[in-house]
């Protein structure tokens, strides 16, 4: 059976500049690279949406730390294997999710027949409270194991910022350009111009924050129904966080507990020389 794919999922349209002003608020390094873009590219003359899209959606630099919360309420048992999944990626990065019994700023759902897929990174902060932010079909306590390595990792890896693996050059060359754009069409109700810019631009272009060299077996590289691909097979990608994904996560949040052992003592206060003792021999005066 072909693996259910995770559908990338976008704002509505009409909340594309204001979302990249408070991703760029959050985290200035998410400042779309207009500089960049102005050198390679003759006459660019940026427009807000355009550059909306370019925007990358990571938290602080201090660290991912949200909430969460589960809209339809299912046995704690589930609403922990699901947190402990999303706290994998602190191996490395400072990467914090805790329930809440409130409205979590993470909200997860389980509809049924309606995918797996989350909002990217801080674009989560522009869906109404009542709406899921992430949603996990149909998972349950008897959900294997291997599914909660692959798709609630994958989906928290987008809750984090961290787009699609597939947006890389060498793999968007897998990606037939006609169907995917009737698939999206029809699955998201994109526009032409919208699948190419979310989906067939090649991430060197639209995010300048990545590792060197594709990796085929990051976590974040799947899910691409074959039915849009030249070779008609699907892209897979990783099952499980790898150790690419750990060091580019470690890079974007770092860890900044410093060592007890590698803080610096005060030096001791140094002690005031005791008066030297009158010698015998002073002559008085």
């Amino acid at each position: 059976m072909e693996p259910i794919a995770c559908t990338p999922k976008t704002l509505p349209r009409e909340k594309w500049v204001s979302a990249a002003k408070n991703a760029v608020a959050i985290n200035p390094l998410n400042h779309a690279p207009v500089e960049q873009l102005s050198m390679v590219m003759k006459g660019f003359a940026p427009k807000p949406e355009h550059l909306a899209v370019l925007v990358t959606k990571f938290w602080r630099t201090g660290g991912v730390h949200l909430t969460v919360s589960f809209l339809d309420n299912p046995e704690a048992a589930l609403r922990k294997r699901i947190i402990q999944h999303m706290n994998a990626w602190n191996k490395t990065a400072n990467v914090n999710f805790v329930e809440t019994a409130g409205k979590g700023e993470v909200r997860i759902a389980r509809v049924e027949n309606d995918g797996y897929w989350s909002y990217l990174g801080t674009d989560i902060q522009s869906i109404d409270a009542d709406k899921p932010t992430m949603n996990l079909d149909s998972f349950t306590m008897d959900t294997p194991e291997s599914e909660f390595h692959r798709v609630v990792r994958h989906e928290t890896g987008h809750t984090m910022g961290f787009p699609h693996e597939h947006m890389r050059r060498e793999l968007v060359a897998l990606i037939d350009r006609a169907k995917a754009i009737k698939f999206f069409g029809d699955t998201q109700g994109w526009d032409e111009q919208e699948v190419i810019q979310q989906v067939l631009t090649p991430i060197e272009q639209s995010q300048l924050i990545a590792t060197p060299e594709p990796d085929v077996n990051s976590i974040m590289c799947y899910q691409i129904p074959g039915s849009i691909t030249t070779s008609g097979k699907p892209i897979i990608g990783g099952i499980d966080i790898d150790d690419i994904d750990f060091q580019f996560a470690e890079k974007i949040y770092p860890k900044s507990v410093v060592s007890a052992k590698r803080k610096k003592k005060p030096a001791p206060a140094k002690k005031k020389a005791a008066p030297a003792k009158a010698s015998k021999r002073a002559k008085k005066h």
